[in-house]
């Protein structure tokens, strides 16, 4: 998406009214609720010069209908060619004189829009986001200009074999389910969207029960959550957007994509969802698949030569969470990769070596820690915890999380995975009978190719 966003002026706090709800929350942060369900959420960071503030809709893929699949990521981008009072050159140079950053990304489970620049500004970008999130007003022409815009983004993610095999995964995890849906949705539905469409998906999810807005840095928490009241406080309440948990199917689906010498390999399992008991399946990724003394980058990479890049973790969400192994391999090697990715899988469901758990818990708990680091990724998580959780986990309980996790624990991890069966994406150059044989190999009953 273009960068730009749009400055209401400077906001008079004497003249804001204060919120309804007040939380204070450990380590200083600061969560407050207005009347209308926006939860504003205050990370002080005093040693810091600048401010993110971020403003998180529960608003993605898996809320859409199969008719509107791609809605919301059109939602993104259009967000930013003008508003009731502001053109798309004006939002661009305002946020520009400024000096900020903006960014915006849409996902399965949210939206969001970004901004980061001089702590002192961060009451104007929190007006500036609020304007652009609740009075875009989708000009027909920009509507015109930017579908071609969006239909060269679906073209360079159709010739992408890696983000095929990932689309392919999830629907070999869960069907026809919405959970299922590419972000992108589907060049049909990008060509067919009108104004009216927006307009009406906009006042449906973009409402109070399903916003937050957070804010970290070097700001004063009253005046940081009166700049929201004022920017939020009329949103409409709504409906909470919730959907259910999805059923796992497993399964092989592949498909052919031309022009490469690879073929692209996406293979996981279901795990809990953010809500349940997930931290075991965090440290059975890390233990399996990060770092060059892992299992599948010492054996796979390192002493076998079958791949290049591989890679390990775990995608835990609100309704959902997913264990993926991705990895690029030659076709001649598919075969002997599967075997070897197999038997250590089964290897990991017997016995945990004890230097293995602890190198993998470290490594979880550090990249925790530079997650609490960076502004921009404590407020994605802190927005993810009060989507799902309705609470933030503060730092202490998220370590004490990993640091309980047992040798036993992570086995039986891995043990449950091989249970439920394995899903894969394939997508590459894939030789004849790769999906039937990928599919005995993993113990999957199961193959389907993909036109």
């Amino acid at each position: 998406m273009p960068p730009g966003a749009e400055e209401r002026g400077r906001i008079d706090f004497a003249m804001i009214t204060s919120q309804k709800h007040r939380t204070e929350t450990p380590a200083n942060a600061v969560l407050a609720t207005l009347d209308n369900g926006v939860r504003v959420v205050v990370l002080p960071l005093p040693h810091l010069a600048t401010a993110n503030v971020s403003v998180f809709v529960r608003s993605g893929s898996q809320h859409e209908s199969p008719r509107l699949n791609g809605i919301s990521h059109v939602m993104e981008h259009m967000a930013f060619k003008g508003t009731r009072t502001r053109d798309c050159q004006q939002i661009n140079l305002d946020a520009e004189r400024l000096g900020a950053e903006v960014n915006a990304h849409t996902d399965k489970d949210h939206t969001a829009f970004h901004m980061r620049g001089h702590a002192r500004d961060a009451a104007t970008f929190i007006a500036m986001l609020g304007d652009i999130v609740q009075h875009s007003i989708f000009p027909e022409d920009e509507l015109v200009r930017e579908r071609q815009v969006l239909l060269q983004e679906y073209a360079g993610d159709e010739d992408d074999p890696m983000a095929t095999a990932f689309k392919l995964f999830d629907r070999a995890c869960y069907g026809e389910h919405s959970a299922a849906q590419p972000v992108i949705g589907s060049r049909a539905n990008i060509r067919r969207f009108t104004r009216d469409d927006l307009l009406a998906f906009v006042a449906g999810q973009y409402t109070g029960l399903n916003t937050i807005v957070g804010i970290a840095g070097c700001v004063e928490p009253d005046l940081t959550v009166a700049a929201a009241q004022a920017a939020f406080g009329n949103m409409p309440r709504g409906e909470a957007n919730r959907i259910a948990a999805p059923s796992y199917v497993g399964g092989v689906r592949s498909r052919r994509v031309p022009g490469g010498d690879q073929v692209h390999i996406v293979l996981g399992f279901p795990v809990p969802a953010l809500a349940d008991e997930h931290d075991a399946f965090r440290v059975a990724a890390a233990l399996f698949g990060e770092g060059m003394s892992s299992p599948l980058l010492d054996r796979v990479r390192e002493r076998r030569g079958l791949v290049y890049h591989a890679d390990c973790y775990t995608d835990v969400r609100d309704v959902f969470g997913q264990f993926i192994v991705e990895a690029s391999t030659m076709p001649e090697h598919l075969d002997e990769f599967c075997v070897e990715l197999t038997r250590l899988l089964h290897q990991q469901a017997e016995v945990i070596a004890p230097v293995d758990l602890e190198r993998a818990r470290n490594q979880v708990t550090v990249r925790t820690l530079f997650g609490q680091e960076a502004p921009e990724e404590r407020l994605e998580r802190v927005a993810a915890d009060l989507f799902a959780l309705g609470r933030m986990r503060t730092q202490e309980e998220l370590l004490a999380g990993i640091a309980a996790v047992s040798g036993d624990q992570v086995r039986e991890a891995f043990a449950q995975m091989l249970d439920a069966g394995v899903a894969v994406g394939l997508a590459g150059k894939i030789a004849k009978g790769a999906e039937q044989r990928v599919a005995r190999i993993a113990g999957s009953a199961q193959a389907y190719t993909a036109t």
